[in-house]
Parts: C-alpha cells; sequence; structure tokens
C-alpha cells in the first residue's frame, strides 16, 4: 500500500472531536464515530487493537517515547501526529492525551482528544519529524 494522499474534503472534523480511550498498554478500549469515520474503520476493527494501529510511518519513534514517558509519569501530553487511515491515506491531527487516575492516584487508562491541525502547525512538526527520523536513522 503507497502512503502518499491526504484524506478528502470529505472527511472534514467539522468541529468534533476525535475521542478514544486505552488502556495502559495502549490498547483501544473507546472509539467514538468521528475517529471511525476519520480512521476509516469500524469501532469492531479499532477495541482491542494498540493504539498504533493507526501510527503513520513518518512518525518518528521518538516522538512516541517522549508522549509516553510523559503520560506515563501522570501528565497531559500535547502534539501534532499524522496518522494513517485503513485505505492507506493520511490525516494530521493536534492530539491531547491525558492519564485518568482513580481515587487512589493510580493511572487506570489514558483518554486522548483530537482536532484537525493546522497548516502551519503541520509545516512545523514535519520540520521537526523529519530532523527526529534523521537522528534515528543516524543512531
Amino acid at each position: 500500500m503507497q502512503v502518499v494522499e491526504p484524506i478528502d474534503e470529505e472527511f472534514k472534523f467539522e468541529g468534533r472531536a476525535i475521542v478514544s480511550e486505552t488502556d495502559l498498554n495502549g490498547i483501544i478500549t473507546f472509539a467514538n464515530r468521528k475517529f471511525c469515520e476519520i480512521s476509516g474503520y469500524t469501532k469492531e476493527e479499532l477495541i482491542g487493537q494498540p493504539h498504533n494501529i493507526i501510527r503513520h510511518p513518518d512518525m518518528p519513534k521518538k516522538a512516541f517515547e517522549m508522549m509516553w514517558n510523559t503520560i506515563k509519569q501522570g501528565n497531559v501530553w500535547t502534539g501534532l501526529v499524522k496518522n494513517l487511515r485503513k485505505d492507506g491515506r493520511y490525516y494530521w491531527v493536534e492530539t491531547t492525551i491525558t492519564p485518568i487516575q482513580d481515587e487512589t492516584g493510580a493511572i487506570t487508562k489514558y483518554a486522548a482528544a483530537r482536532k484537525g491541525a493546522s497548516e502551519a502547525a503541520i509545516e512545523e512538526a514535519e520540520t521537526l519529524y523529519e530532523r527526529l527520523r534523521g537522528e534515528e536513522a543516524e543512531s
């Protein structure tokens, strides 16, 4: 599958957020309707799968290392992510991941909300991610 095209205009966010929840290992436990629509997967195809089912190969590993380090410490992480649809097209999202804690303060799951990213933010992220991929290739 060749990954070259962004999603079509038909897949606009229309002011609605993509929402998902995962367990502590990143396995999807909840996916809202907008997540299914934008990703091209059904809810049944998403639930029980690792969230990286939608990871675009252009995303540097370092970005996800930083994300996991942040959320495992109980902190909120925000960043831009390029995701891969089931049909091979891609989409950029501004993502916020929040650790959900129980009454004792233990993290029990992660909740993520995403919205479409601006062109300026995408250009900035592409520059950063290109540099990170280059560093990964050198090591």
